[in-house]
């Protein structure tokens, strides 16, 4: 560890009924656990603010992921070296199975390497560590809205940075998402496009202060999705036609980004974490 600390392992299970009992009695390791009722991860990650806080801060990882040695080592060292207010580490796909290679061309798991220190504009929290002293002070909580949609940690992250914090890369800290047969499909890709368009224009939608800020958010998303849809779409013909593979996935993934886009400025929120109710 870079520097003497303690260690607590938080885990917030979001069924109502507790299913992760079982293996968190399991848990070699002490776990300090807490049930979630209240569906979608903008709720999870708030409880867990909440258990952590009595500590100098939280590092976020996802359940479908798997910290690689160092990992924490990395983001804590990284974080006392800069004094950040967050420091968010690299995450890599590893596949269940042999991906199709127009699925790798839509760019839709690529994940960049970037430099350690430098500073972010917006952060995801699949591997993200938080200084809970500085979000304290910036007043900053994830929004329970968008829990079922996603974007929770965009706005999260962008909303932590206006409040004057600074959010760094630290490339050392590594983590693998283990990406299921089911998500490596065309159909789960281009769902994905769609909601990546669909929530950043929700997220800007929540910055924007003032209904006239809205107002040319909206107009923006119009203009920019329907140009992306269009262009896209255009780009993904030439492709096929040309046998060009990366023109063919990326066209097609743009243009599902622009319909989100759209759909977004026209009031349409993507629920693309909302799951089957059960009955008893």
């Amino acid at each position: 560890m870079a520097a003497p600390v303690e260690v607590v392992v938080l885990v917030v299970d979001n069924d109502r009924d507790g299913s992760a009992a079982a293996a968190l009695a399991a848990s070699p390791l002490p776990v300090r656990s807490a049930v979630e009722r209240t569906p979608g991860i903008a709720s999870v990650r708030n409880r867990l603010l909440d258990l952590a806080s009595d500590c100098d801060a939280v590092a976020f990882i996802d359940d479908d992921e798997v910290p690689l040695p160092g990992w924490l080592d990395a983001l804590v060292r990284t974080w006392l070296e800069t004094g950040a207010a967050a420091v968010m580490g690299r995450v890599v796909s590893v596949f269940e199975t042999d991906a199709d290679p127009w699925i790798l061309a839509t760019g839709v798991f690529r994940r960049r390497s970037r430099p350690t220190g430098l500073e972010l504009r917006a952060a995801a929290c699949g591997s993200l560590l938080v200084d809970l002293r500085q979000l304290r002070d910036a007043k900053v909580r994830f929004d329970p809205r968008i829990g079922l949609a996603g974007g929770e940690d965009t706005l999260f992250s962008r909303q932590l940075i206006a409040a004057g914090g600074r959010i760094v890369w630290c490339d050392e800290s590594l983590a693998e998402d283990r990406v299921p047969a089911e998500r490596v499909t065309r159909e789960w890709a281009m769902r994905r496009a769609f909601n990546g368009g669909n929530s950043a224009v929700h997220v800007d939608l929540a910055l924007a202060a003032r209904a006239g800020e809205r107002t040319l958010v909206r107009a923006s998303a119009v203009a920019g999705g329907a140009a992306r849809a269009v262009l896209g779409a255009l780009r993904h013909a030439g492709g096929r036609l040309a046998g060009d593979l990366e023109a063919d996935a990326r066209g097609l993934r743009t243009a599902h980004r622009g319909r989100g886009m759209v759909a977004a400025a026209l009031g349409h929120r993507h629920l693309e974490y909302v799951r089957e109710t059960r009955h008893a």
